[in-house]
């Protein structure tokens, strides 16, 4: 991979960054570095996009500052919103929800969230995961029973306590054919709608800015990174990033807990000056 000092970056228009184990250091902070270099190279016309399999309330709570200036993928590519605008949303088929539901809530030790566009819900007898849940999903409640609930659903992720690769992955792989699978956490599979993914959304947005790839940067870790990967000509691996991440981005940079989005970005900020 191309080292970063030795890169021309100012062709870059749009940053779009993922949130968990890129953006947030480990202990789901945004740092003040960020903050400083967002709003030099915001001066500079750089539209910021966060994405993130997070709930969009949540998201937004880690960027307040800036929130009314930010684009928001949420929901891994499920929804996309810029300020009062929603610029797309992609439910999950119905049926296909319980039949993941029933195939989830008769394995063990898993554990699903029903995300919609404003809340998330779990069943009641499943409360000991809520202080971990809450982390990620800022608006929640509590059911009775997930299979009978009728309101539009975006995505189901799926919990397991110790590795959801391992665990969650080979139970509902088979769901892959007719939905986007993803492993998208340590602890987490996300299952939605095939183009309910952060590639997806990311070229939509790129269509309304009317900006192409090849000036668009974007940072991830995770599985569920990959399509964007695809979307960016500078595509940047944290150096906490799954191995298959680190295999299709073309750039590699540190850790979320080394500021790897803010080196990269003050050398953008530096090609711009």
């Amino acid at each position: 991979m191309q080292e970063l000092f030795s890169m021309e970056l100012s062709k870059v228009k749009l940053v779009v960054t993922d949130m968990d184990g890129t953006l947030l250091n480990s202990r789901h902070e945004v740092s003040n570095r960020f903050f400083d270099v967002y709003h030099k190279l915001s001066d500079k016309g750089v539209q910021f996009v966060a994405a993130s399999g997070r709930q969009y309330n949540n998201i937004v709570s880690k960027l307040i500052p800036i929130k009314d200036e930010l684009i928001f993928i949420a929901e891994n590519g499920g929804i996309v919103i810029y300020g009062d605008e929603e610029w797309l949303h992609i439910p999950l088929d119905d049926s296909l929800k319980n039949k993941v539901l029933t195939v989830v809530e008769n394995s063990p030790d898993m554990y699903p969230v029903l995300c919609t566009k404003n809340m998330a819900y779990i069943r009641k007898d499943h409360t000991h995961f809520v202080s971990l849940l809450q982390e990620y999903y800022t608006q929640f409640g509590y059911l009775d029973n997930l299979v009978t609930f009728a309101d539009e659903v975006i995505k189901i992720a799926v919990f397991h306590e110790e590795d959801s690769e391992k665990y969650i992955y080979p139970v509902v792989r088979q769901f892959e054919n007719e939905s986007m699978v993803k492993v998208s956490g340590q602890q987490w599979v996300d299952l939605s709608h095939m183009d309910a993914h952060k590639g997806h959304a990311l070229k939509e947005v790129q269509a309304r800015l009317n900006i192409s790839p090849a000036e668009t940067m974007v940072f991830g870790d995770y599985n569920n990174d990959l399509e964007m990967m695809e979307q960016a000509a500078f595509s940047f691996a944290m150096a906490n990033a799954h191995p298959n991440v680190q295999a299709v981005a073309r750039y590699a940079t540190e850790s979320n807990d080394a500021f790897g989005v803010e080196i990269v970005l003050e050398k953008l900020l530096e090609d711009l000056s």
